[in-house]
């Protein structure tokens, strides 16, 4: 994998890149739809590809090794082969999903134990195992196994855990050196810089991960409850310490001005289940703000779902429309809803990189995070 960083903005740390990988070109800033079991929730492929313009895609490591299983996905050819997207994956580790599991794991030095929440059977997640199996699963990037403590954790455990990461990392970049990929291109591991809200585990943390020289890097265990103020300092602090010729991934983040903020301070790649899980529960993301399509003032709103959007949704759809399929409980709705709120997603980065090209990211962003913020 390569970087290439193509422009810094004057007034802001907002970059604007190319990463190269085996299945293509991403250009950042980027948004990541989120395709869990290997499929972005009510969205073909082909729609990702030609309406939403989706350059990369997540898979989830925890999720597809219980379902279908990497045995499967390795007679496939790898996940790619097996789902149809041809274009760069990523996949998480599963260190989310796993320490999510509260009451049904174990965690030790040695890795973490827990069951199936699809029929209760026992397993055992190591950093050399998820190492092995983000392999057979074949992504693009692959996601260090590491723990994610809640945000809530005091000082004591957050030290505790993010030490436990760092051993955790150490043995993902062993085994992932010892290991070759499956399916004739490259694999690229990113490390995660964790330490709750607390400046100096933060700190620590990104120092540790930038000395391991990999190709990219992330940030996780924000956005799980802490004040926005608080999350944008950590990601300042973060990445004054990452190295800045390598890509930067804010994990799971978030809300359409949480990613704004997050290009100001210099993150590269974004995703989030927001704007398919919102998108089926009738929250729409517009230019102008958000929409709550149930609300009857929409019932005969005749106009474009966004009027501004000609660029990047089918403008046919009309609110009132839209209102009647989700009142109605049909599946269309959830379709098109999970389309438009990807396609503007895909289009705010996008508009966001142009705008760092053109040297005038800051007046567009300060402009931006107004509208999108509305409530309509």
């Amino acid at each position: 994998m390569k970087f290439e960083l193509q422009r810094t903005d004057v007034n802001t740390a907002a970059r604007a890149g190319l990463i190269t990988t085996g299945h293509g070109p991403i250009e950042t800033p980027v948004f990541m739809p989120v395709g869990t079991i290997g499929s972005v929730k009510a969205v073909h492929q082909w729609e990702l590809k030609e309406d939403i313009k989706a350059q990369i895609i997540l898979g989830n490591t925890y999720h597809l090794y219980l379902r279908p299983g990497t045995e499967i996905l390795e007679k496939a050819g790898g996940l790619h082969k097996f789902n149809g997207f041809d274009r760069p994956m990523l996949t998480d580790s599963g260190g989310f999903q796993v320490f999510s599991l509260t009451g049904i794991r174990k965690l030790r030095e040695e890795g973490c134990e827990f069951r199936s929440y699809i029929d209760g059977s026992k397993h055992f997640f190591t950093p050399e195992r998820v190492m092995d199996l983000e392999r057979s699963i074949g992504a693009d990037i692959m996601m260090a196994f590491d723990e994610c403590p809640p945000g809530t954790s005091d000082y004591d455990y957050a030290k505790k855990s993010l030490g436990l990461t760092h051993r955790w990392l150490d043995r993902c970049i062993r085994r992932f050196n010892e290991t070759e990929p499956k399916y004739g291109y490259s694999q690229s591991l990113f490390p995660i810089v964790q330490g709750c809200t607390y400046r100096d585990l933060r700190t620590q943390s990104a120092e540790f991960v930038a000395s391991k020289g990999a190709d990219g890097n992330a940030i996780g265990g924000l956005a799980v409850g802490e004040p926005a103020e608080v999350m944008y300092e950590m990601i300042e602090v973060v990445n004054d310490i990452l190295p800045k010729d390598k890509p930067r991934y804010l994990m799971g983040v978030g809300t359409p001005v949480n990613i704004l903020e997050g290009i100001e301070r210099g993150v590269d790649m974004f995703d989030c289940v927001m704007p398919t899980r919102n998108g089926r529960n009738g929250m729409l993301f517009t230019q102008d703000g958000v929409m709550n399509m149930r609300n009857k003032k929409w019932e005969d709103d005749f106009s474009p779902i966004d009027p501004k959007g000609t660029s990047y949704v089918d403008t046919s759809y009309t609110k009132a429309y839209l209102h009647h399929l989700f009142k109605a409980q049909e599946l269309l709705a959830l379709q098109i809803a999970s389309i438009h709120n990807l396609a503007f997603y895909l289009w705010l980065t996008h508009e966001a990189r142009l705008h760092i090209l053109a040297g005038d990211f800051a007046s567009w962003k300060a402009s931006m995070v107004k509208r999108v913020a509305e409530r309509l």
